[in-house]
């Protein structure tokens, strides 16, 4: 039995289009990621992303810690997100949160995000939903990991301002390479556990769903957002090299100075004894 069968729109187990046009979706961002393996929350929608029919609406759980709550009540999004914290690795406090509204339109060829309104589908089904979730998640996902990289450039700037004007090098290598390893988490995130870039894989079932998709994605933004989190991780990475490397010279170079007095010291030392030899 296909998607739009089982969709969120059909009673008496899902949302009623003529009773409810409108539905509240609420992405969060739990954790670092969200074990869903042998997870029994409601009927299976799909299984990639774990999607469950829970009351009158759905609940989509994607692995790299975002689950999207459709139209569900504040007390069975609580009980359900209670339910799901045993399951949460790396928890959030607070969790990153981002919502949206969609609404029936009636017509494939209306279906579009309008301005800082609803999400408008032509109609309830589970695979338009899904994309939503999809769309949405991304979305939560991408906010968090940019307000990340912004205070690792807020770290990094005292830093290369200190290098611009005065010449100097902060000497903390261990705190440089802390941004290292930030850069490198994100990037692992973003290239890993979210694939921002990828479609997903309802598409491949139905195509036909592709230009919504598309303009889900120009809504949030995700692409372009995208592009601009990799140029500055880039510029994270490059930067906090630069600092590593200019430290690792000028430790070498003391090194080698140090190399150089203990060597003057011990022919010097040498010189003293022959002299006191001879005398």
């Amino acid at each position: 039995m296909n998607a739009d069968q089982h969709s969120v729109g059909m009673a008496p187990a899902s949302v009623k289009q003529d009773a409810a046009p409108a539905l509240r979706i609420r992405a969060l961002m739990l954790g670092d990621r969200i074990n869903a393996s042998g997870l029994e929350i409601g009927t299976l929608v799909s299984s990639a992303p774990a999607a469950f029919r829970v009351h009158t609406g759905l609940a989509v759980i994607f692995r790299y810690g975002v689950v999207v709550l459709i139209g569900l009540l504040p007390s069975e999004e609580k009980i359900l997100i209670d339910s799901l914290k045993p399951r949460v690795i790396g928890a959030f406090s607070p969790y990153e949160e981002e919502t949206a509204q969609a609404q029936l339109c009636n017509d494939e060829n209306a279906e579009a995000i309008q301005p800082g309104g609803p999400i408008c589908l032509a109609k309830f089904s589970d695979d338009r939903l899904l994309l939503v979730a999809d769309a949405l998640a991304k979305s939560t996902s991408l906010a968090r990991d940019e307000r990340r990289v912004a205070a690792v450039f807020d770290v990094i700037e005292p830093f290369a301002r200190e290098l611009a004007e005065r010449g100097r090098t902060p000497r903390r290598r261990k705190g440089i390479l802390q941004l290292i390893g930030n850069a490198l988490l994100v990037q692992q995130r973003v290239a890993g556990r979210v694939a921002i870039a990828e479609k997903p894989d309802v598409l491949w079932e139905k195509p036909e769903l592709d230009r919504l998709y598309s303009r889900l994605e120009d809504e949030y933004e995700l692409k372009e957002r995208l592009d601009t989190l990799e140029r500055k991780l880039t510029a994270v990475s490059e930067t906090a090299n630069a600092l590593t490397d200019i430290i690792d010279t000028q430790r070498s170079l003391r090194l080698e100075v140090a190399v150089v007095v203990l060597i003057v010291i011990e022919v010097a030392i040498g010189c003293f004894q022959i002299w006191s030899g001879t005398h």
